[in-house]
Parts: structure tokens; C-alpha cells; sequence
């Protein structure tokens, strides 16, 4: 038994019958079961219960065993001295407040079927991918499209808050932040904390002076990154080293904090070499990106804003001085719909959260625009459901892996919820 099954038997009053009594044979009935509390203090607040012929209000704790109790030392904490009611799954001592009074308890050992209890054992104590694997397919299809839409929104509120640190750090410069994230984006998933370091170490300010030359833009993103060689007899390598010794002088510019770059096992189109090079691409193309991502009205719009490639010296190598079969390097539509993905969408969201007028419906409506994103976790729930779907799905189906299946969040999953009816 856990406890967090007992909170979710308490918040949703899955009891087998409703005729309550005290451990003392006192009649307990219960009008409101409070609000959950995720913080410091009692578990549930605002409680309305009436034990016996009194009406009480206040707030409800909730262990495995009373002596939980003394256990976390609540006895000697004013803030359970308004616990008005203690529901446990197992009465082993009797419990009081700070000032002696004693604590009605309820025992809901006796209240809850058995087969909810059974249920949850064999849904929590699963070995599969997921807990709910061998039922995942039979959720209606309604439901289930309901609460990924719930989780893509709760995505969005996580990436949301990461961005308002940022814009905390750095004074509500958008720009900024936007170039972080890309930053961040275009190093992928090897090299995103190193190109993210990247740009925490550029004042956007810096970009702006010098986006009127890819060059120095180029020198800038591989000075930082360290793929300058001072042996390098790569005409072009030398020429980005000559430049980047002059911009570092003439702003400052500091290389401490570096995360540093990895390319083990990564395919050619996604070395930094190259993404850097579209990345510079695309702040020598366009300045004040941040106004129009925000005003952008469809992902088309999008799309053109992100339809750059990497500097002609690319077109014909992935490494300096090394040679390769000549292709342009420009950013994919797999890779734009990332960026939309990960850093516009969510750039969006915050910016419409930081103003006050969210528009979740529209935001929505961009990611139904974006296709599915093909990866393991999202290919792996499309081999126990068929899924029709998007963007949003895909996202949505990533935040309930991340921060439920793998947690055994299970009760706080409306999928799991069916399943223990």
C-alpha cells in the first residue's frame, strides 16, 4: 500500500459504501473531502465533514498507519493542530495535536473494495513498458485524445516556466532567450547543453553588430565553441581564426563555462560545423526573429523564416580541410518542424502567458499543423494504439512517458484512472 493510493481514494471518494464511523464508533459524514495540497502541511484543506452532530471544517491528513503520526512528529506542528479528521489504512495508535486533544480517526481499511485494491497492485507492480501496457489499446479513443490534450498543454507549462528563468536572467530580453533556445535546438539532443552554453556566453547585442556578415557570425559560433585550430591550414579555418581573434578582443567575449562538443556517433547533417553555419544563416538573414515568430499566422509562415543553409564552404565539407561530395546543407522540413516543436510553439505560450491574453485553442491549432515527431517513445504507444494524430499528440505522448509512466504516476493518469473503475 501507498499513500499515494490513499490520497486518490480520498480525492475521489472510491468507497464501497458511504455510512461512515470514527475507530471510536462515532458516525462520520463527509460533505467536501477538501482540496489536495502538493506543498508543506496537511494533505487535504478546507475539508467539510460532520462527525457525529457536529459540523466540522478544516483540514484532513492521510498515512498507511496512524502512528505515521508521531513518525513525522505532527504532534509538536501547529499546522496540524486544525486536522479534523486523520484517514489511515491501518489504525495502530491513537493521535493528538499539540495540545493534547485527541484526533478522530477514520480507518478506510474497512470502506474500499477489495478489487480497487487488487487493481492498483496490478497496475503499479507491472513489469511492462508501461504500467498499463496489456490495456492501453482498449482506451476509447475520446478520452484518451482528451487527456493528451490536457498533457500537451502541461508540456507547454513546463517549457513555459524554463523560459521565464531565462527572461528573469536576462532582464525580458525575447531576443535573447530565443537565441538561447535555438541555440539549445539546434545542437539536438548530443550537443544541446554545449550549444546552449554557447549562447549564454553572446550578448544578443553582439549578434545584432555583426549579423551583416555570415563570416563573423561563423568565426563567433566556432570561436566559442573552440573548433578553431591555430594550426589550421584551412584557408577558410584561418580566416574565421583571424576574425574571431578581433572579435573576442573587441567584445570581451569569454569561453568559461563551455560545455564541451561531442560527435560520437552522429550523423553528418547534424554536426556542429554544419548546424552552427545555418544557425549563423539565419541571424545574418533575419534580425528581430522574436517579432516574427509572434506574429507569424500559420506554420507556412514559419517555414520561411527557418528556410536557410549553411555557408557555401559547406556545401562541399562536413569537417575543415576535409572534402566531401558536394550538397547544399540547408535546414530540412524534419528539422524547421522541431524548432516549431520545441522552441517556437513554447516561445508563443510564454510570451502569451507574459502578457495575459493565452490562447491555448491557437497554439493548438499551430501543433495540429506540424506532423507527428517519429521517435522510439512515440513509435513504441503507436504499437499498442493506433493513434491519428500530430505535433500535439506526439508531445503530448512524450509528457505522458516523461512525468507519469516513468514516475508510476498512475493515479494521477486519467488513462490509468479507467482502468481502476
Amino acid at each position: 500500500m501507498r499513500e499515494a493510493f490513499l490520497h486518490y481514494i480520498w480525492k475521489y471518494q472510491r468507497f464501497k459504501k458511504y455510512s461512515f464511523c470514527t475507530t471510536d464508533g462515532v458516525s462520520v459524514r463527509i460533505l467536501h473531502p477538501g482540496l489536495e495540497n502538493s506543498d508543506a502541511g496537511p494533505d487535504f484543506f478546507n475539508a467539510r465533514i460532520q462527525i457525529g452532530d457536529k459540523l466540522w471544517a478544516g483540514n484532513v491528513e492521510l498515512h498507511i498507519n496512524s502512528s505515521d503520526w508521531f513518525a513525522h512528529s505532527h504532534q509538536n506542528d501547529q499546522a496540524y493542530d486544525n486536522v479534523i479528521l486523520h484517514v489511515v489504512w491501518n489504525h495502530n495508535a491513537e493521535i493528538y495535536r499539540m495540545d493534547g486533544s485527541k484526533v478522530d480517526t477514520l480507518n478506510l481499511f474497512e470502506y474500499v473494495d477489495r478489487s480497487l485494491v487488487q487493481n492498483y497492485h496490478g497496475l503499479i507492480n507491472s513489469k511492462s513498458w508501461i504500467n498499463c501496457e496489456k490495456d492501453f489499446p482498449e482506451i476509447d479513443d475520446f478520452s484518451l485524445r482528451n487527456w493528451l490534450e490536457r498533457l500537451y498543454i502541461e508540456r507547454l507549462e513546463h517549457k513555459s516556466n524554463r523560459i521565464f528563468r531565462l527572461l528573469e536572467q536576462f532582464h525580458n530580453d525575447w531576443e535573447q532567450v530565443l537565441f538561447i533556445l535555438l541555440m539549445r535546438n539546434f545542437g539536438s539532443k548530443v550537443n544541446a547543453d554545449a550549444f546552449e552554453s554557447c549562447a549564454l556566453s553572446i550578448d544578443y547585442k553582439t549578434l545584432c553588430k555583426i549579423s551583416q556578415d555570415q563570416n563573423d557570425l561563423e568565426a563567433l559560433f566556432f570561436g566559442q565553441m573552440g573548433l578553431l585550430e591555430e594550426s589550421a591550414s584551412d584557408v577558410y579555418e584561418m580566416e574565421l581564426l583571424k576574425r574571431y581573434g578581433y572579435l573576442k578582443h573587441k567584445y570581451k567575449l569569454s569561453v568559461r563555462g563551455i560545455v564541451p562538443l561531442k560527435f560520437f556517433r552522429m550523423r553528418p547533417a547534424n554536426f556542429p560545423t554544419i548546424r552552427l553555419s545555418q544557425l549563423a544563416a539565419l541571424y545574418h538573414k533575419s534580425d528581430g526573429i522574436f517579432s516574427k515568430i509572434k506574429t507569424s499566422n500559420t506554420v507556412n509562415e514559419l517555414y520561411t523564416i527557418f528556410n536557410v543553409a549553411a555557408s557555401s564552404y559547406w556545401d562541399t565539407h562536413y569537417n575543415f580541410g576535409q572534402k566531401s561530395v558536394k550538397k547544399i546543407k540547408n535546414l530540412t522540413p524534419s528539422f524547421i518542424q522541431l524548432l516549431i516543436i520545441n522552441t517556437v510553439i513554447p516561445l508563443r505560450y510564454a510570451y502569451q502567458r507574459f502578457k495575459g491574453n493565452l490562447d491555448a485553442i491557437s497554439l493548438l491549432s499551430f501543433a495540429e499543423q506540424v506532423p507527428m515527431e517519429k521517435n522510439r517513445t512515440v513509435n513504441r504507444f503507436m504499437e499498442l494504439k493506433t493513434i491519428p494524430g500530430n505535433a500535439m499528440i506526439s508531445q503530448a505522448l512524450l509528457e505522458l512517458k516523461t512525468n507519469y509512466c516513468n514516475k508510476n504516476r498512475c493515479l494521477s493518469c486519467s488513462v490509468a484512472a479507467q482502468l481502476l473503475l
